[in-house]
């Protein structure tokens, strides 16, 4: 049994693949093309089953609880090698359930794996969505619209910058409101969507939320101390330090010359405070609004440009031939799929035609 509930016409299983055993959920008919759903950070599978129901007669739903989330095997992420071991994983799960080619939609985290899967074998993507995605160029420490680094040791960025209270109440199973900053329910109906809305299933969402792994190794990951401003720089194991552009990096230039290139679709809620340009999740935008002491200034640690630096990539992606449309929900946070399933599936149902 899963350990979140699932809706009607779901199906749970654990499917073994060359690397890892994963906790796959599944929709629609076996022989049905194949549409790859992946969730973000500090939730799981579970968050993509209402759309997963909404799609279009002869699609098949396919979403994993990722390495370190979820009913997956509890394996560590090795975060020097970037999202390379989600990908590894996710061709890995592919190969098992003898799909060759398939749609992939990511949310957050997943969006930015989307990118990384594109990257990485463009010819077994159909399609690619990402919605409210992590920059390419990865989360914090980045500046410009190309993604330079503010520091040569990526500082600002990785498991160090992450709220320790955060982990320590999902570690808990803490289900109530009591700390403003960091309980996990506080956080999920603050950031997750644009309040006052509240999911239908939002205990659920909020178990689902907290079946990541946490520990030193997993979430938030380690870290290094820096000379640098805020003086931590990523670690090497976790997903956070795995989305550090100390290791994330790399694989822009590769992305925008994958071949052949797959239509991409960008969705993202217009008042989005976790992925944007002055993100609440970001040292640079903290620092600015004096949140965090000892900010070197706009010169040095500027708010990261997310949403600029996604646009970037997918324009240099568009110009050498590939293609994107950008749709903008209303009235949304980070998560508009939730907040706003029709609007969501009537942008993602075109590409999938």
């Amino acid at each position: 049994m899963p350990t979140v509930p699932t809706l009607t016409g779901i199906t749970s299983k654990m499917v073994d693949t060359p690397r890892l055993k994963m906790h796959v959920l599944f929709s629609g008919p076996e022989d049905g093309t194949p549409v790859l759903f992946l969730h973000g950070n500090a939730s799981s599978a579970t968050y993509w089953e209402e759309i997963m129901l909404k799609l279009p007669a002869g699609f098949r739903g396919i979403a994993p609880d990722l390495r370190g989330y979820g009913d997956t095997d509890d394996q560590l992420i090795d975060a020097t090698r970037g999202m390379g071991d989600w990908i590894d994983d996710l061709f890995g799960l592919l190969d098992a359930l003898k799909v060759e080619k398939t749609h992939a939609v990511g949310h957050s985290m997943g969006g930015t794996l989307v990118f990384g899967l594109v990257s990485a074998a463009s010819a077994r993507i159909l399609s690619g969505t990402v919605v409210n995605p992590g920059s390419p160029y990865g989360f914090g420490g980045s500046k410009g619209l190309d993604g330079k680094p503010c520091y040569d040791d990526c500082a600002g960025s990785g498991g160090g910058v992450v709220n320790p209270n955060f982990p320590k109440l999902m570690a808990a199973g803490d289900r109530s409101s009591d700390d403003p900053q960091a309980s996990p329910r506080v956080v999920m109906n603050s950031f997750y969507w644009k309040p006052p809305f509240v999911p239908a299933r939002e205990e659920d969402l909020l178990s689902s939320l907290m079946t990541e792994k946490v520990g030193d190794q997993k979430y938030p990951g380690d870290f290094v101390p820096s000379g640098n401003w805020p003086n931590v720089a990523p670690g090497k194991f976790g997903p956070i330090n795995a989305l550090s552009p100390k290791y994330v990096g790399d694989s822009v230039d590769k992305f925008i010359a994958a071949s052949p290139k797959p239509p991409m679709l960008w969705v993202r809620g217009d008042s989005d405070m976790i992925v944007s340009d002055n993100s609440f999740f970001d040292l640079g935008t903290l620092g600015k609004l004096g949140y965090v002491p000892g900010w070197p200034g706009e010169e040095v640690y500027p708010p990261q440009p997310m949403v600029g630096q996604t646009r970037s990539v997918l324009d240099q992606y568009t110009a050498q031939g590939g293609s994107y449309e950008e749709v903008v929900i209303a009235d949304t946070g980070h998560t508009p799929y939730v907040e706003k399933p029709e609007e969501f599936m009537a942008a993602l149902a075109k590409v999938l035609k």
